[in-house]
């Protein structure tokens, strides 16, 4: 015996299956991760993590080779420019400090909002006298051993 279906139970079945199949596609999506902002004057980039664990503490190895990462996201900076960097609030509330070309540039922090004139990352080598044309900061979220997540960009001199 064949059982004839309406036009439009087919269609609500055909569309029943659609909505089922793409829920299960979205759920197989990894979720992603909390993002930084640096802007200067109108340009402004943004990235998701270098490393991240959902929130979990990042082994160090594993730090220290997010570290190293070389594709990352370009500002150019005037070193009399402001510079400006947001984080979510996922980021500082877990506390995040600055770094600049692996050294550590401020105290841990909770605020969302952070500025410096560009100059401040180009620094002098007291040793070679030679400025840099190029900087690398690293947003670090976590505070002292527990590290959750690494935000990188590279800050290119404009001057």
């Amino acid at each position: 015996m064949t059982v004839a279906f309406s036009s439009k139970r087919r269609r609500a079945v055909a569309t029943l299956g659609a909505v089922s199949v793409g829920l299960l596609a979205l759920s197989a999506c990894d979720k992603p991760t909390p993002v930084a902002t640096v802007t200067v004057g109108s340009n402004s980039v943004h990235t998701q993590a270098s490393c991240y664990n959902d929130g979990k503490k990042l082994e160090v190895a594993k730090l220290q080779g997010c570290l190293q990462d070389k594709d990352l996201k370009t500002v150019k900076v005037d070193p009399d420019a402001m510079l400006h960097i947001g984080v979510d609030p996922d980021i500082a509330d877990k506390g995040w400090t600055l770094l600049i070309d692996g050294q550590q540039k401020t105290e841990s922090s909770k605020k969302t909002f952070w500025s410096a004139t560009g100059g401040q990352f180009f620094q002098q080598n007291q040793q070679t006298g030679a400025t840099p044309k190029t900087a690398t900061i690293s947003i670090v979220s976590g505070t002292g051993a527990k590290v959750t997540g690494l935000w990188s960009f590279k800050l290119q001199k404009d001057a």
